[in-house]
């Protein structure tokens, strides 16, 4: 594996305004009122600079190709496979419909590992999101880039077992089985082209997932929107969330959310009880 540490440090800046238009896209794709006071709920910083590269720069699996250019912003690592890990949120200050929005990016470190899966790559980018000149969000992003799976493996995640989730151990929680008109909405949102979203074949065929991927940030973003239902509007002051398992598209997602004098704890489990998503919070 190649020394990428000439690539950390490096940075990049995107500018966007979270337009009425934009805001009305966003809280229709999740049905939710607009805000009164016009303060947008914790969680849209994650559809605000999207990428922008051109259509015959995208690879196979739909993101863009990286390379040894000063134009890559990521690392040209060869290894096919790319997941959106974990994040880590500091919500600063909450971003108003109609804010000026500026973005700087920086790649904060490149780790390479060995496991029982074979040859990774992680990498950490920090991502500050200013509204109206003044830090909103800052939140640090981690990004795995493995091996691709033999074309005979087992389809991931395994089919649901004989178990059921048990909400009873959380303080709240909430049910929804998000579809592929919800998937194609949020990549739709975020510009985001990577294939298992919504391409069913290339999803089981090549990355041999059993259907369409919920996007990381996209079961993050339903937790958020859980957290504010339950202890109010852009209270939170971190927030992070670690996938465990993917979730698939046309099956049911238990939502749930739990505080104790230890922290608030929140999670995304599928039906027969196996988490997708391990998240905790902390509030103003």
């Amino acid at each position: 594996m190649n020394d990428w540490t000439a690539w950390v440090g490096r940075e990049e800046r995107r500018s966007d305004t979270l337009d009425a238009a934009l805001a009305a896209r966003w809280l229709a794709t999740f049905d939710l009122p607009t805000p009164t006071d016009g303060a947008m709920p914790q969680g849209i910083h994650l559809c605000l600079c999207p990428p922008d590269a051109p259509t015959a720069t995208l690879g196979e699996d739909g993101h863009p190709v990286r390379n040894e250019s000063d134009a890559s912003f990521l690392p040209p690592i060869p290894l096919p496979r790319r997941m959106w890990a974990s994040s880590r949120m500091e919500f600063h200050a909450p971003i108003a419909i109609g804010a000026t929005i500026e973005r700087t990016s920086r790649v904060a470190s490149v780790t390479p590992k060995s496991g029982r899966s074979g040859e990774m790559v992680f990498v950490d980018v920090v991502h500050d999101t200013a509204a109206d000149g003044a830090l909103a969000v800052r939140e640090t992003q981690t990004l795995v880039y493995r091996e691709a799976s033999p074309a005979d493996a087992p389809l991931q995640p395994p089919e649901p077992g004989e178990g059921m989730f048990d909400p009873a151990e959380w303080g709240a929680h909430r049910t929804l089985t998000p579809d592929s008109r919800l998937l194609f909405r949020y990549s739709a949102l975020t510009f985001n082209t990577h294939r298992i979203h919504y391409d069913a074949p290339y999803a089981h065929d090549i990355e041999r997932y059993r259907g369409l991927v919920v996007h990381g940030p996209l079961s993050a973003s339903l937790l958020l929107q859980l957290a504010a239902r339950e202890l109010g509007d852009n209270r939170l002051t971190g927030f992070t969330f670690r996938g465990v398992s993917p979730a698939i598209a046309g099956e049911a997602l238990h939502l749930a959310i739990h505080e104790s004098d230890t922290g608030i704890a929140l999670g995304a489990f599928a039906d027969d009880g196996h988490e997708v998503v391990r998240a905790k919070a902390t509030v103003r």
